[in-house]
């Protein structure tokens, strides 16, 4: 989700600010420099004519203003700091989390349209999503600066476009800012226990961990994945049934179950940084078990999943809300093989946003079967 222990985070900052290095991959025509204040992606002296970096394949006027607004890849170039900040934090990854945060307050029983009980989601949502998740974004650039400077040069940290001491701010401002929100729905609730304020600190002691090392739970791509799709699915869930109502240990499972699709669909934003991962020694499974392998282990996660949680939703008794996880599955493997399995860089865009629509309205499905 998702989602702190940032103590490390002061040690890397004082060490930076004293010494500078650089470090050449295997192209000979680019270097990267962290200096004092910007981490860039310096052009060799022999490629005069380039400024700045560029998205690769991409033309200043083919770049996407709006790409650069949600954080996705192919992203123009801006030198607003409040757009920049905004890129770093990657509002495109923000509907899942407040769609978990639905599907907890659903799976409740309690959630009713009052305005106290609307405005609560939308600050458990505002915690869970723009905050904490914009916490665990500009944290793993901040981490993934190195890899960012082969995959995505263009991007704020490796681009030079914002300082180290500014993105070191941003991480601390989200990060406190979802804490004190967590503390809050805790008081709005009248929880006797913090649940909220756990499971803010917990998952964003899990985005730390994923991305900094010495953990770094990124570089195992089973570990690494499955710890996305739990923060992506199982904690705003969590976060929006605790605060509706009681967190009980069949919907903890069930939910930790429903992250193995999380550990599919995160595979699938490994396929794009296969160079960069190879490069610093990542194991994302693309770079393990090769393309072919890891395409057919992403699918089979999300598939599967989805398929023994129907078959658990017809075991408990609940026939017409298993049919309707069916319904929706089978859309997602019709386009797995119209898009992903066909190749799975080229589109893989394409197919997260014509198949994700049916596995989140799966998940809808099913928190409504465990309030009933």
């Amino acid at each position: 989700m998702a989602s702190i222990l940032c103590g490390a985070s002061t040690s890397l900052i004082t060490t930076s600010r004293h010494h500078r290095f650089s470090t050449r991959f295997f192209s000979p025509q680019k270097s990267i420099s962290f200096s004092k204040k910007r981490f860039v992606v310096r052009a060799s002296e022999t490629e005069t004519d380039r400024v700045k970096p560029t998205a690769p394949n991409q033309s200043p006027s083919s770049r996407s203003s709006l790409n650069q607004l949600l954080g996705m890849k192919g992203a123009s170039s801006e030198n607003n700091i409040w757009k920049i900040r905004l890129q770093l934090t990657k509002p495109v990854t923000w509907p899942p989390l407040v769609w978990g945060v639905l599907c907890g307050a659903a799976a409740s029983g309690n959630f009713h349209w009052t305005v106290e009980d609307v405005s609560k989601s939308v600050v458990c949502m505002l915690m869970s999503g723009p905050f904490l998740t914009g916490y665990t974004q500009t944290i793993n650039d901040w981490y993934d600066r190195e890899i960012d400077a082969i995959n995505e040069p263009y991007r704020p940290i490796p681009s030079g476009a914002i300082s180290e001491g500014e993105v070191i701010t941003q991480i601390w401002v989200l990060l406190l800012g979802g804490l004190g929100l967590g503390a809050l729905l805790d008081i709005w609730a009248g929880h006797t226990t913090p649940t909220i304020f756990y499971l803010s600190v917990g998952g964003s002691l899990l985005s730390y961990i994923y991305s900094a090392p010495p953990l770094k739970l990124k570089q195992n791509g089973w570990i690494g994945n499955f710890a996305l799709g739990a923060s992506y699915i199982s904690l705003p869930w969590w976060a929006g049934q605790s605060l509706f109502g009681t967190l009980t240990p069949d919907v903890v499972v069930l939910t930790l179950l429903y992250s193995l699709a999380g550990l599919g669909i995160a595979i699938i934003n490994d396929f794009k940084s296969i160079d960069g991962d190879r490069a610093m020694g990542l194991q994302s499974l693309p770079v393990a078990f090769g393309i072919d392998a890891a395409k057919w282990i992403c699918v089979g996660a999300i598939d599967i999943t989805q398929i023994s949680i129907a078959g658990y939703l017809l075991g408990s008794g609940k026939p017409y809300y298993a049919l309707a996880l069916l319904g929706l599955t089978i859309p997602q493997v019709i386009l797995q093989f119209k898009y992903f399995l066909k190749d799975p860089i080229k589109y893989d865009v394409k197919y997260q946003a014509s198949a994700q629509p049916f596995l989140v309205f799966g998940l809808l499905v099913t928190a409504l079967a465990t309030s009933h």
